[in-house]
Order: C-alpha cells, then sequence, then structure tokens
C-alpha cells in the first residue's frame, strides 16, 4: 500500500510537525508513505514539492488579495481566513497517481483549491483528511471563536466586516457542500475534541471521523539533563525556568496576556522566586512580551529543529499554554516526552492530554488566577518526580509511533471502516 500526504509546508507549523511525525511512523512501521508539500525545506527523500512555477506565488497572493478586499483592505484576520480560491492540480503529479491512498493534511494557503480537492474526490482513490483546525468542516474560519452558525450553515461571518459580511462565508460553505456532496472522506481528527466539534457541522453529515492523536518520536524528545541545554541557551544556571513555547507568542489564541497575569500572581505568592526563577520564551516575537513578564524572561528565539526544540523544553520545572482554542497542541505533548509537567486551560483538547494534578494541572479557561494556582501547584506543592513519570507514561502509552502507525493503518486497509458516523 502507497500513501500519499499531502501539506502545504514540510517543516513550518504544527501541522508539518505531526505530518511529518506520522510520515517516519508509518514508515517504519510496514507502510510505503511519501509526502507532497508546496514548500520543501529539506533534502528528505521521501518528501516531494510542488514543480517549481510561478504559479506557485500567485495561488497564494490572490487569495489573500481576494481576501483583503473582503476585510475593507484591513490586515485583521488576514490569515485567520482561507477560501481555498486557487491552487495545484496535484492530480496529473506521478506521486498522485503512484498512490493508493490521499491523506490530506493543512492544504491551505495556496495549496490546493476547492476545484482541486473536488478533482481528488473525483478520481475514485480514498481520501483521509486529517483535521489540524476546524476550516474542512467551516466555510472560511480556522477557528469557530464560538460561533456555531456550521452546525447549520455558515453566513453572516463574524470575521468579516459590515456588508462584506453575507456572501463570501455562504458562496464557499456552498462549494464546500457541493463537492462533499456523493463521497465520501474518513475524517481524522486529532482530540476527541475536535472530532465532537466536526461532528456539529451540517457539511459531514453521513460522513466517517475518527479520532486518532498526532504521535511523537521519543528518541529526539526525551529526559534530557538539564544543566547542559542551560549552558547551550547562555541561561543562568542557579535558576529554575517556566517555559512558554509557541509559533507566534504574541497570537491572541495562545493565552499570553492570562500568562503575563498568572506569572505577577505567582510572584506576588512567592516573591522571593524573583531572584530564583525565570521565563523562557521560545517562539516568534518573543522580545516584545519579555518586558512585560513580572520575573527575569529570556527569549530564545524561533527555531524548528527538533533537537533545539527539545533542548529548550529540558531547561523548564514547568511548561505552560493557556491557549483558548486548540486542538491536540503538539508543544504540550513534546513537553510530556521530555518528563515536564504541563499547565494549560481546559479548553480544545488540552484537557484529553493533561490529567489534572496526575502530570500537570488543568485550570479553568480564561482564568489567570487558577493558572497562577496550576504554577504554584506543580512548582511547590505537588510531587514532582510523580508528575514527571505520569508524563513519561502517559507519552508512551497514548503517543508513540507504533500505536498511532497500528491505527491510521487499519484506516487505510479497511477502506474507511466508520468508527464515528455524523447522523443527519
Amino acid at each position: 500500500m502507497r500513501v500519499l500526504l499531502v501539506n502545504t509546508s514540510e517543516r513550518t507549523g504544527g501541522a508539518a510537525v505531526a505530518a511529518n511525525r506520522l510520515m517516519e511512523a508509518l514508515n517504519n512501521n510496514g507502510v510505503k508513505v511519501k509526502m507532497l508539500v508546496r514548500d520543501k525545506e529539506t533534502q528528505q527523500v521521501t518528501v516531494s514539492a510542488l514543480p517549481k512555477s510561478w504559479r506557485l506565488q500567485w495561488h497564494f497572493l490572490w487569495e489573500r488579495l481576494v481576501i483583503w478586499m473582503h476585510l475593507g483592505f484591513k490586515r485583521e484576520h488576514l490569515f485567520d481566513i482561507d477560501i481555498a480560491n486557487s491552487g495545484t492540480d496535484i492530480t496529473k503529479l506521478p506521486e498522485f497517481k503512484e498512490a493508493d491512498v490521499i491523506h490530506l493534511h493543512w492544504v491551505n494557503q495556496g495549496m490546493l483549491s476547492l476545484k482541486d480537492i473536488q478533482r481528488i474526490l473525483a478520481s475514485g482513490k480514498p481520501v483521509v483528511w486529517t483535521m489540524h483546525d476546524i476550516w474542512p468542516v467551516t466555510a472560511i474560519c480556522h477557528y469557530a471563536r464560538g460561533c456555531e452558525q456550521y452546525h447549520v450553515e455558515c453566513q453572516d461571518c463574524p470575521l468579516l466586516p459590515g456588508k462584506n459580511k453575507k456572501g463570501l462565508a455562504n458562496k464557499v460553505w456552498k462549494k464546500k457542500a457541493e463537492i462533499l456532496k456523493g463521497h465520501n472522506i474518513t475524517f481524522v481528527t486529532c482530540s476527541e475534541w475536535l472530532a465532537e466539534e466536526a461532528c456539529k457541522s451540517a457539511l459531514l453529515h453521513g460522513q466517517n471521523i475518527i479520532s486518532i492523536p498526532n504521535t511523537i518520536d521519543t528518541n529526539i524528545f526525551r529526559l534530557q539533563y538539564k544543566k547542559k541545554p542551560k549552558q547551550h541557551f547562555g541561561l543562568p544556571e542557579d535558576r529554575s525556568y517556566i517555559l512558554f513555547v509557541s509559533q507566534r507568542v504574541t497570537d491572541p489564541r495562545k493565552g499570553m496576556d492570562y500568562f503575563v497575569e498568572a506569572i505577577r500572581i505567582l510572584v506576588d505568592m512567592h516573591p522571593e522566586i524573583r531572584e530564583k526563577m525565570g521565563v523562557a520564551i521560545l517562539g516568534g516575537h518573543a522580545e516584545e512580551v519579555a518586558s512585560r513578564l513580572a520575573m527575569p524572561a529570556y527569549p530564545l528565539g524561533y527555531v524548528s529543529d527538533p533537537e533545539y526544540v527539545a533542548q529548550a523544553y529540558s531547561v523548564a520545572d514547568v511548561f505552560v499554554l493557556p491557549s483558548l482554542e486548540d486542538n491536540l497542541p503538539n508543544t504540550i505533548m513534546e513537553a510530556m516526552a521530555c518528563a515536564i509537567p504541563c499547565v494549560g486551560f481546559r479548553t480544545g483538547g488540552i484537557p484529553e492530554m493533561i490529567d489534572h494534578r496526575k502530570n500537570g494541572y488543568v485550570a479553568n479557561p480564561c482564568d489567570a488566577d487558577d493558572l497562577a494556582r496550576g504554577l504554584n501547584y506543580v512548582l511547590f506543592e505537588a510531587d514532582y518526580d510523580s508528575l514527571m513519570n505520569k508524563c513519561l507514561s502517559k507519552v508512551a502509552r497514548s503517543y508513540s509511533q507504533r500505536n498511532v502507525a497500528r491505527r491510521y493503518t487499519e484506516v487505510y486497509e479497511q477502506a474507511f471502516r466508520p468508527q464515528r458516523h455524523c447522523k443527519s
């Protein structure tokens, strides 16, 4: 069996990381897998790039231009929306023709248009689509932010201003509905939370949905001796560290404002920790938030090299991710694989990963006080060795390459055996 994974980027973004890890897991467990991307960043032989052409950049720019116009020529929400009006027809490529199963991942920002997806379905090849956010089952948004219109039909999109609110979202919705009509796709979500949200979408009536978590390479993300990574990053060795990681740390969805307030509350509880602890921040724009924190902060920059990232986790005593809406964050999985207890809000798939007061702390959503209590629990109250051990056992039990590869192989081999059915 030959499987083709399709994703916009090879390395950049959480979906790319997850797709790469899945490719490795499947190849290590007897499934022949290749990956097709628009943005190839390495010399990996199992990853193919779309044929070089000026059209690749044009697809991206044209979609952004149309969205920008509908936003009233403003940048707000410019990258919160995708309309898939332009992309590349991959059905003519040898990688597509050789594959027995087409496995879509994050295919936005000019990778595939709705028409391209329609061509893939019309080819007759089995299609699996792993959802890394909610875009496949809404009209144009990647995160619903409390909007429930997709339960019935997207029409008056809250991300679009004034007179542009009506029209675009409903137009894309109807195109998606027409494409899915008469075709069966196995939709895979990385968390039970996203599976439940997806099943509420009117687009998926009659489609199959199952939940399979992402996997992780525990040869890279593993327990390490903390002193060496501290030296590597030039961090003072006499401090303990709270770690925050995000591709863009200023993204409001990642909850930085709540993190800043929680650190202030924690310092008020324990004033002495200003001299004993620090905050390490890994991600883009880290310098912009470092000065807002009530204890010394150390921006580590943005990198995508897994070994470097694993070392960053290893400097920490606790990892914090107060996301307001998230699927199954790779960062929590990575931290736990490095035996770092985690603190996060009870949102999205986070409570499926953090077992409250067992391997970390799950705080009430948008509650900086409870987030601070979680930090206090991990750092000063809990049996820390027990938390570490339970992090490692959770990763081995739930996110190992063998377990995840076995579940995906079952999906491929049994031709989309339904495991979750959305009722009409």
